[in-house]
């Protein structure tokens, strides 16, 4: 009888606690991963999948949605780990039915392009191999990667209920009508080169989204439908992830939401009410595209002698845009409110919608750290950045 090489060299009965003991830091990760390449690959690659996509269906269960464990797993990965965060989504929500997943959370795997693609899950590790044409060595490297990541991620905030669980009801047709109108006016803000186009748009779809979000205070103010505040997380990229979250913080803050960004994780957590977080997700990721095209055209040459100053030029730039973007945003919504014409029925149900949010925040993260304030380095990159934020921001 063959002796078992996983047993025989790392004193372990079996693959799997030979995996447990790499993701746990028991035996050393280069010795753990020859262990497991050498041992039958019968014996080895269904652990390794049963153990991945249990390890992403516990999280899941946990508060994580698709694209926020895609987001932090490939981060701290590789790219590898990604197209397997992916997969796993898919197999874990292959046994629901689609009544009993919510639409935001079907509409995240969707945008991953989660489906079940492979014949079965004994057979995934062999099937990827030859799917996406990967090295054995390195795929196995790549889910060992993974679930020490898994490993170490907490649960986090519920804010949509995982598959399985009563669904949100969907939008509206009124709601989705005006979200693709929102859309399509900021794609073209951010598709035009003419700052005067950009900066039309952009007023539209403020001047679309304000009425819909006082519209719908006033509709709770006069008793006829019963709202409450949620919590969107919305991922930062790098480089720059704080110069960014204070540009998302400045929307947010003008369309009256709160933030609390969460840097290890790359993601930041809004709380607000629905028609205010569209506003702050659609304008934030509109306004950050607009910002990086008028940043390449302002930031002065690169090069190897130049790229400190191009450094603290970028740095300085999207502060300089996130503070005048938030100067610009808050002089609209209050235009919008005095434009109403029951802007004193409003100014209370405001007032109220407001503690709710910071209550609903204040119960979600009881203990947060006031950001520190940024330094600017470079004049020039600041005055850049307001420029650019007066030739794109909204009325």
């Amino acid at each position: 009888m063959r002796a078992d090489p996983v047993g025989q060299t790392c004193g372990v009965t079996s693959v799997r606690e030979t995996v447990a003991a790499v993701v746990g830091g028991r035996i050393g990760y280069e010795d753990g991963l020859d262990l497991l390449t050498v041992s039958p690959a019968g014996e080895v690659d269904p652990v390794l999948t049963g153990m991945l996509f249990d390890a992403v269906g516990r999280l899941l269960r946990a508060g994580w949605q698709p694209a926020e464990l895609h987001r932090v797993t490939a981060r701290r990965g590789n790219p590898a780990c990604g197209h397997l965060i992916v997969d796993a989504v898919a197999a874990y929500q292959k046994d629901f039915k689609p009544r009993t997943i919510d639409p935001r959370w079907r509409a995240q795997a969707e945008d991953l392009g989660a489906k079940v693609w492979w014949g079965s899950d004994d057979g995934y590790v062999t099937e990827v191999v030859q799917h996406r044409r990967a090295d054995r060595v390195t795929l196995i490297d790549a889910v060992l990667q993974a679930l020490k990541v898994l490993a170490t991620l907490p649960p986090i905030e519920i804010l949509i209920p995982p598959p399985g669980q009563v669904a949100r009801p969907a939008r509206s047709p009124g709601s989705e009508a005006l979200l693709s109108r929102v859309r399509a006016l900021l794609a073209k803000a951010e598709s035009t080169t003419f700052p005067a186009e950009a900066e039309a748009y952009s007023a539209k779809a403020q001047e679309l989204i304000s009425r819909h979000s006082l519209d719908e205070a006033l509709l709770e103010a006069s008793g006829d439908a019963q709202v409450v505040p949620y919590a969107r997380r919305i991922g930062i990229d790098h480089p720059y992830e704080s110069e960014k979250a204070s540009l998302l913080d400045a929307v947010a803050g003008a369309n009256r939401c709160h933030v609390v960004w969460s840097p290890e994780f790359g993601f930041a957590t809004v709380f607000g009410f629905d028609a205010d977080l569209d506003a702050v997700d659609l304008l934030h990721a509109s306004l950050l595209v607009q910002a990086h095209r008028a940043m390449s055209r302002a930031e002065p040459p690169g090069g190897k002698a130049g790229r400190a100053r191009l450094k603290t030029f970028r740095q300085s730039f999207l502060i300089g845009y996130a503070v005048r973007i938030g100067e610009r945003l808050a002089d609209a919504d209050r235009a919008a409110l005095e434009e109403s014409r029951d802007a004193a029925a409003l100014l209370p149900v405001l007032r109220s919608r407001d503690v709710q949010v910071q209550q609903a925040r204040d119960k979600a993260f009881p203990r947060t750290v006031r950001g520190r304030g940024f330094r600017v380095d470079s004049e020039e990159g600041w005055e850049s950045g307001r420029i650019a934020a007066d030739a794109a921001t909204l009325r």
